[in-house]
């Protein structure tokens, strides 16, 4: 960078004495345009439970999710995320509850539609660990998650959920060539339309605790995610799993969690000009929820923590303030 001029002709402070003139010359700005609403599901009716490891969210039965979505259309969010909390009882080794029509994202997904048409966006998660009894994103055995034979599940998963109407299809699974799969299906079975976007550099974070309780997949757990989820060491290997996922047809590249590595994200947006979300994951929203009730940090971390994410280079943004911010952004 050439920096021209000297003080005390260049004075950097001019652009900074006023509220007015910071505004002005404002190189980052976040709007609810970039920002996305997780929505975490449960059984039952006129139901709002509160997940205790995260301030100030909560679980919501399909007949009080209204509420929510109606907040997020008057914002001008653009879409919403669904996470089931999945009854232990129809939980098994296969995760096969991910393919039943009737489970809670697709419920959830008529619903909306239903109701709202196209004035909010859906993105449904691919996975399996709400639904399986081990709590691993795909079929466990002997201490590894199969690669193949997993992909065939979350295939399905993907069309049924497409086929209720969903517009984003998230894999979050991290399988080997699950995107060209996912997107032939989706394109065959007449989904062309509908956007894929990979989680395609998932860390194998200590970030997720808060949000393996809102799903319920915590005390299921078998070991750890190392073997399919990403070594938080590497950079390298993040831009070659993004460089696959794009080759096999994601719209848009999912970094997560986001403030850990906003390295990634400036990476990834700089090397393949594709949008870039940022997952602000529940351990990241946790830490700086209690640390404003505790008194440690004031409220405008929040907004820092946003617009760093953004201004690393994510063109949205995952986060459970989405809908708690509106001070901040008028």
């Amino acid at each position: 960078m050439i920096i021209t001029g000297k003080y005390p002709n260049l004075r950097l402070r001019r652009n900074r004495k006023s509220d007015w003139a910071r505004r002005l010359v404002s190189e980052t700005n976040l709007s609810f345009n970039d920002l996305i609403l997780p929505i975490f599901l449960i059984d039952g009716k006129n139901k709002i439970q509160s997940i205790k490891s995260m301030p100030g969210v909560y679980r919501y039965s399909i007949d009080k999710i209204s509420r929510v979505i109606d907040k997020a259309i008057i914002l001008g969010i653009p879409m919403i995320a669904l996470f089931p909390y999945t009854n232990s009882k129809v939980k098994n080794y296969y995760g096969s509850e991910a393919l039943n029509e009737n489970n809670l994202v697709c419920k959830a997904i008529r619903l909306i539609k239903k109701k709202y048409k196209n004035q909010i966006g859906i993105m449904c998660d691919v996975a399996l660990d709400p639904y399986t009894s081990h709590g691993h994103d795909g079929l466990f055995k002997s201490g590894y998650v199969l690669n193949d034979e997993t992909v065939e599940i979350l295939v399905k998963q993907s069309l049924l959920q497409a086929e209720m109407g969903c517009d984003v299809i998230a894999p979050s699974d991290m399988m080997d060539g699950r995107v060209g799969k996912i997107r032939k299906a989706l394109d065959k079975n007449g989904y062309e339309l509908v956007q894929i976007l990979s989680y395609a550099v998932k860390y194998a974070s200590s970030f997720y605790g808060p949000f393996r309780d809102a799903v319920g997949s915590r005390g299921f757990l078998k070991g750890d995610k190392k073997n399919y989820q990403m070594d938080y060491k590497n950079e390298t290997e993040a831009l070659r799993e993004v460089a696959l996922d794009i080759k096999e047809g994601s719209d848009m590249i999912m970094v997560k969690p986001a403030l850990p590595y906003l390295d990634i994200i400036k990476n990834i947006k700089n090397n393949f000009k594709i949008p870039v979300i940022g997952y602000q994951v529940s351990g990241e929203y946790s830490l700086i929820s209690n640390g404003i009730k505790k008194g440690i940090i004031n409220q405008d971390a929040i907004i820092e923590s946003l617009i760093s994410i953004k201004r690393a280079g994510a063109s949205a943004i995952v986060t459970y303030y989405a809908d708690k911010i509106s001070k901040f952004l008028k």
